[in-house]
């Protein structure tokens, strides 16, 4: 995990230790309670319960230690979605470090700015390649291009980093199938068919397989389904290969940001406006008569305040991918997100449905 900033590491702490003391006073006395009434013997074991929780919670709040990194010379890593956002700033970034980079790009058979922003470095170690996750072709020639462009000392790919993805927003009822089924192509499938295609050279390095994923692939939250559904299973593919790949030394790591709109620009007012105006237009009638047009309108709103939401600077899903390909020991999985955010994925993965049910909705 990225080096977290004062107030967040404060505040986590603080969260733990008020954790702490509600259960180093509540839970002894529960347990204790339940003894005497079985009849059976009161012990300590209730206080090392709650040593046990305090030490846990302070280890999950406070910053990573170092843990190793491996020797960069030589290792190239592939990243999709290299035309904006993470994956572009993510390629120059491990450029910087020493890396060999393949940039995927959607857009670079179309001169996108992405793509000829990082064909401007005129570096032997950063290397554009056409890549549309969606396409089996183009998929298939990426891979072709990158075994044709590694060194003989390079065993193989060191890293993937599957980044492209899409967003989109909108209520179960008025959001079409196809929608959920475009959102899944790139998000899971393609995630799933760059990775199938170049695990050979990754086994081969012995390397790393990195999956940004989202806090919403551990929580859902309105109007997000199609989106959540996507990520959720990128969570779920990713335990499957870590498990699988765990015999041959690859390591697998999730990434799991928080807001970052703001950061990527991957949620404008624009995008909402024509968004919002296909879905009512397209909704069953049905729909739109029992739902009303105030009540569209009220969501509507609500996603246009998130375009001026959340983190300015990505610097910390940026640091926490590089963590995932350069440390000896990567994490399984990374939370680069606001406290806010990070305290309300805890609640709802931790608490009982009907308690964050009440906190949050």
């Amino acid at each position: 995990m990225a080096p977290q900033s004062a107030l967040r590491v404060a505040l986590l702490v603080s969260f733990s230790v008020l954790l702490t003391v509600v259960l180093g006073f509540g839970l002894p006395a529960l347990l204790n309670a339940i003894m005497r009434l079985l009849g059976l013997p009161e012990t300590s074991v209730t206080e090392c319960i709650v040593v046990m929780y305090a030490a846990f919670v302070l280890y999950v709040a406070t910053p990573r230690f170092p843990r190793g990194s491996v020797e960069v010379q030589g290792k190239a890593v592939l990243i999709t979605g290299c035309d904006t956002g993470f994956g572009l700033s993510l390629a120059k970034h491990l450029h910087t470090l020493g890396y060999t980079i393949f940039a995927g790009c959607l857009l670079k058979d179309k001169d996108g700015e992405g793509a000829k922003e990082l064909e401007e470095f005129h570096s032997d170690r950063m290397k554009v390649v056409q890549l549309d996750v969606c396409s089996d072709d183009q998929v298939k020639k990426a891979v072709e291009y990158i075994k044709g462009n590694l060194d003989d000392s390079q065993r193989g790919l060191w890293a993937v980093v599957n980044n492209a993805g899409v967003s989109t927003f909108g209520e179960v009822e008025f959001t079409p199938m196809d929608t959920y089924r475009q959102v899944s192509e790139v998000n899971l499938w393609g995630t799933i068919r760059v990775t199938k295609a170049v695990l050979p050279l990754i086994r081969r390095a012995k390397g790393r397989v990195v999956n940004i994923a989202s806090m919403y692939g551990r929580m859902g939250n309105r109007l997000r389904s199609p989106y959540c559904v996507s990520k959720y299973a990128v969570e779920a593919f990713s335990d499957c290969l870590r498990y699988e790949m765990k015999n041959w030394g690859v390591k697998v790591s999730v990434i799991e940001p928080g807001n970052y709109i703001v950061a990527t620009g991957i949620l404008t007012r624009d995008i909402v406006a024509t968004t919002a105006n296909k879905l009512w237009n397209e909704a069953p009638a049905e729909v739109k008569e029992d739902y009303g047009k105030n009540h569209f309108e009220q969501y509507m709103a609500l996603m246009r305040s998130y375009c001026n939401s959340g983190e300015k600077d990505m610097t910390p899903v940026l640091d926490d991918i590089t963590d995932a390909i350069g440390s000896k020991r990567p994490y399984t999985r990374y939370n680069p997100m606001e406290p806010h955010w990070w305290i309300r994925m805890q609640v709802m993965t931790h608490l009982p449905g009907a308690l964050s049910d009440l906190l949050y909705f």
